[in-house]
């Protein structure tokens, strides 16, 4: 066997328990993340898709088409695929593309999968090419061939997989390869949650946390969450602290501002790095267009932390627009970080 596919599946199965381990070991996490359909709140038409192709699935006693999410960070796909696992009665293995390294990797874990099963796998783009190749096969055909010596040498075995469902996640769904994107029969985009269903998520998460928020306190916290469920809750838990250490434990829209305020988070949800970005863009290029890279070069960040992190909402507010040659800050931007727009642009 060669380097790529060669495997120590005792070694694979420690690796595959340990992983599931580390995720059930987070109670406060398992607490937050919906396991049924029936408590999983937005994203209607996917939710609606995914129970007619699951229910269909189970009358016929086969595994759910392979499927492939895709949008912004902290949306529901992984919460979606803990439900999917849940309603197919099977167990969920999760990894993501950078750590699988080589096709051994891959390999070790598609021949644990028991009929069923989901295999989730996040940031799926950013799977190697090499490991890649192997599920074409598995997702199409459910077998993986094993490639033996080198040379004239060389042999081939096929393996037969049990029948699983692989679930991918992608923050940048253009990055996919055709032949991967191809093999998913189900197709489906996450976007930005809508004020009501972040209060309602506010408000599910106050009771499984036995913290008291009122009305206003949750409709302000909705609108600093840039309409990101993962966001909502990260923040609830910092105001649920600033509340029980300066206040009387009980949040309101004042409490949630003050506790905001701390972490640098305003009125439109906006993070010290996301003013960076539109300071950068207004200060150092006159409003743009401007070059990613030469955004990313001035804020001393990651390209891909500004694309898949800081513009999706930006581009979702129109405080930013894309444009052939580059990014430009909008009116809106210059209004938010009160900074006059004639005077700017004639600079």
């Amino acid at each position: 066997m060669n380097d790529d596919t060669r495997i120590d599946f005792s070694h694979k199965q420690d690796i595959l328990t340990g992983s599931c381990l580390a995720v059930d070991k987070d109670p406060e996490i398992l607490s937050l993340r919906p396991t049924r359909f029936a408590d999983y709140i937005g994203q209607t038409e996917v939710v609606e898709a995914l129970k007619i192709a699951i229910e269909a699935a189970k009358q016929r006693e086969e595994p759910v088409d392979h499927i492939l999410f895709h949008g912004p960070p902290g949306l529901g796909k992984t919460t979606l695929a803990h439900i999917i696992t849940h309603e197919m009665g099977g167990n969920l293995t999760t990894s993501s593309g950078p750590s699988l390294e080589k096709g051994g990797d891959l390999i070790g874990i598609l021949t644990h999968l028991e009929d069923r099963d989901i295999l989730f796998i996040d940031e799926i783009h950013r799977t190697p090419k090499i490991v890649e190749e192997f599920l074409y096969s598995a997702m199409e055909d459910f077998a993986v061939d094993f490639v033996f010596d080198k040379g004239m040498h060389a042999r081939s075995h096929k393996y037969r997989l049990n029948r699983f469902t692989l679930v991918g996640a992608t923050t940048r769904v253009g990055l996919l390869s055709a032949p991967l994107r191809d093999r998913f029969g189900i197709f489906r985009s996450l976007d930005f949650y809508s004020q009501p269903n972040l209060v309602e998520i506010i408000k599910r998460s106050a009771v499984l946390l036995k913290v008291t928020i009122d009305d206003e306190g949750a409709t302000e916290l909705a609108k600093r969450s840039r309409g990101t469920p993962r966001i909502v809750n990260r923040l609830l838990k910092r105001v649920r602290d600033y509340s029980q250490v300066r206040a009387d434990g009980i949040i309101t829209k004042k409490t949630v501002e003050a506790g905001l305020s701390l972490e640098g988070v305003d009125e439109k949800g906006l993070t010290d790095l996301d003013r960076r970005y539109l300071k950068t863009i207004i200060e150092f290029y006159k409003g743009g267009p401007v070059g990613i890279e030469a955004i990313a070069a001035t804020l001393q960040e990651e390209t891909d932390t500004l694309v898949d992190v800081i513009e999706p909402y930006l581009l979702k507010m129109g405080l930013v627009t894309r444009t052939s040659s580059g990014r430009k800050a909008s009116e809106e931007a210059y209004k938010h970080l009160g900074l006059s727009f004639q005077k700017r642009m004639f600079q």
